[in-house]
């Protein structure tokens, strides 16, 4: 299972346009089986850790889309 963490880390410094293609870009990093877990949830796939992340809003605007935001990662990020 990996870390949610590891998504923010490939996020810094790139814009994504839509929650699909944040998840299109997830899914070819770390494959379609791939199996995430943060420091409150598990066993989410791609598309649940982006709708994870958006609920808690670890993203903010940025141009053509959207980033994650660093100041609402938690420390051990």
């Amino acid at each position: 299972m990996i870390h949610g963490h590891e998504v923010l880390r490939m996020m810094e410094g790139n814009s994504y346009a839509s929650a699909e293609e944040l998840i299109a870009a997830i899914v070819a990093k770390f494959g379609s089986d791939a199996r995430f877990h943060t420091c409150s949830a598990s066993d989410m796939d791609a598309a649940s850790l982006v709708a994870f992340f958006e609920a808690k809003g670890k993203f903010k605007p940025a141009e053509g889309g959207f980033t994650m935001d660093r100041g609402k990662v938690c420390k051990d990020y």
